[in-house]
């Protein structure tokens, strides 16, 4: 390091996103005596969304304080559950995330994705506009400055993301009632308004449906439906919160 400078420590759970020579504690960092701890942290790796509070020489200051040199630095993770304030709750995943878009869809909790690659700034601006929290696993689109909110999701397992969102924002929990395929809410059907959607092998064998009110899609119980019945299940299990979506 040259010139003045900070001792820098990020929280152990944000280290991954600095180079491994910079995650240890205390690393000496440079400053300019004009950018903000906010650009700092950014500079050192770590999208914004991901930081909770900022201490200076152990007090608080927010992400536009201007550091001086010899202060010590401690950034610290979101807290969870982790509020979001302006909006409904209701996330936006980017193409990387289609399985846990239908997960949390299948949860009842409003997941709109994108199934080709629109690009950062179309995915921030659809997220501004739209009031939603944009899950990714790049951190690319987490720094825009136009995002209403976004969270980094740090598995690349299905299961793991899917704990990870639910015990970050503790969303309502309202199973089978979204379109796991295009997010719009489900209805009950009767055999008879769905019957010419249906092989007659399904028409033979189930007698309870639903039908999406958006895409006209019907589901019923079928050979996949004890694997997704563990799916929510678990997630009931451990993070609860069950209502009217």
């Amino acid at each position: 390091m040259n010139g003045p400078g900070i001792e820098l420590t990020l929280a152990p759970e944000l280290r991954l996103f600095a180079p491994p020579s910079r995650r240890a504690e205390r690393v000496p960092t440079g400053i300019d005596g004009a950018s903000s701890i906010g650009h700092v942290v950014e500079s050192a790796g770590v999208p914004l969304t991901e930081v909770g509070r900022l201490l200076v020489d152990g007090e608080e200051v927010p992400v536009s304080y201007v550091p001086r040199a010899g202060q010590s630095v401690e950034v610290l993770a979101v807290s969870r559950p982790q509020p979001v304030t302006g909006a409904p709750l209701r996330f936006l995943l980017d193409v990387h995330l289609g399985t846990l878009a239908r997960r949390l869809r299948l949860l009842g909790v409003d997941a709109a994705y994108e199934n080709e690659d629109i690009g950062d700034p179309a995915l921030a601006t659809r997220s501004a506009a739209e009031h939603r929290v944009l899950l990714s696993r790049d951190r690319g689109p987490l720094r825009r400055r136009e995002l209403f909110a976004g969270a980094y999701v740090y598995s690349d397992n299905p299961d793991e993301q899917l704990r990870d969102v639910l015990g970050r924002f503790a969303p309502v929990l309202a199973p089978w009632t979204r379109c796991t395929a295009c997010n719009g809410p489900l209805r009950d059907a009767d055999k008879d308004s769905v019957g010419d959607r249906l092989e007659h092998g399904t028409q033979r064998s189930y007698d309870v449906f639903a039908q999406c009110a958006d895409c006209e899609r019907v589901y019923w119980r079928g050979a996949h439906h004890a694997r997704l019945e563990r799916i929510v299940a678990e997630a009931v299990a451990e993070f609860g919160g069950v209502g009217s979506a």
